[in-house]
């Protein structure tokens, strides 16, 4: 018996070691992602105009890596620009919210680029890149709803007003006085739950209300300003990052790309988005 303990002793230590052995070195990000020749990039596939999927490679779509179809958006076309720039593959994996973190944490991931916020709270977990996107938080509504002609945020008082789990846009919403709110998972959710008029209107950024309402004459969207008429909200929670592990050498590359990307093409990258983006 204590000879088979021993033994399983000494298996335990191996393994043990093996363990710490594979951990990921977040100092060697760069130096991996370059010898293996790929940048392993994490989004939803399913948050238009910043990403989504289809079925082709039309308009410079990416082939999803873990699941069937091609990843397009501004999200795509940004980590695109970012892969060229460090000389790798750009490879796209579509992942439920939840667990984009916690796979860029494990090493399955390389970073996340999918409409992320750099908020304080995900900053204590990972690290972010320069912003390579701000936007206005906005609510979108049916149009002959009577919130349709909303000025302000004191004009949603007592509404069913709801955003998607796992986002700072819960937060947002209880700013609106007597708000009635329950998170959803995803925006199909909440695009599917305003059109059946189960709830009064759901929280999003511009672009993405720009694109849901050109493509539902049914719909419009009230086009809040951050801290004016709007939202009370630092830039971390409208801005959006590059999410990388704490102290990945990626950070300085992946900032420097985003960097070269000036305020107008991203604004032509994000116009032609929106107006490619499929319906809902």
């Amino acid at each position: 018996m204590k000879r088979i303990i021993t033994v399983i002793a000494v298996l335990a230590l191996v393994l043990g070691l093996s363990a710490c052995g594979s951990k990921v070195d977040p100092a060697k990000d760069l130096e991996n992602a370059k010898s293996a020749g790929v940048l392993k990039v994490g989004m939803e596939c399913a948050y238009a105009p910043f990403n989504w999927t289809q079925t082709d490679d039309k308009d410079g779509a990416v082939k999803i890596a873990n699941a069937e179809g091609y990843a397009n958006g501004y999200d795509v076309q940004v980590a695109k620009t970012i892969a060229d720039k460090i000389g790798v593959k750009l490879e796209v994996y579509a992942y439920e919210w939840d667990a984009l973190i916690p796979a860029v944490e494990s090493g399955k991931l390389d970073c996340i680029i999918a409409g992320m916020s750099p908020t304080e709270d995900r900053k204590q977990t990972i690290d972010f890149s320069s912003n390579y996107y701000i936007s206005n938080l906005v609510i979108i509504v049916k149009k002959d709803s009577p919130f349709a002609s909303a000025k302000s945020l004191a004009d949603f008082t007592g509404a069913k007003i709801n955003a998607q789990d796992g986002t700072f846009h819960i937060e947002a919403a209880k700013q609106i006085k007597d708000v009635v709110t329950a998170p959803m998972k995803d925006f199909t959710t909440l695009y599917t739950a305003v059109t059946a008029g189960t709830i009064d209107g759901y929280i999003a950024e511009e672009p993405t209300a720009f694109q849901v309402c050109g493509n539902n004459a049914d719909l419009a969207y009230v086009a809040l300003v951050n801290n004016d008429t709007g939202f009370k909200c630092a830039e971390g929670d409208t801005a959006i990052a590059v999410g990388l592990r704490k102290g990945s050498s990626l950070n300085a590359d992946v900032s420097a790309a985003i960097d070269g990307i000036s305020v107008e093409e991203r604004t032509e990258i994000m116009k032609k988005m929106v107006e490619i983006a499929p319906a809902e």
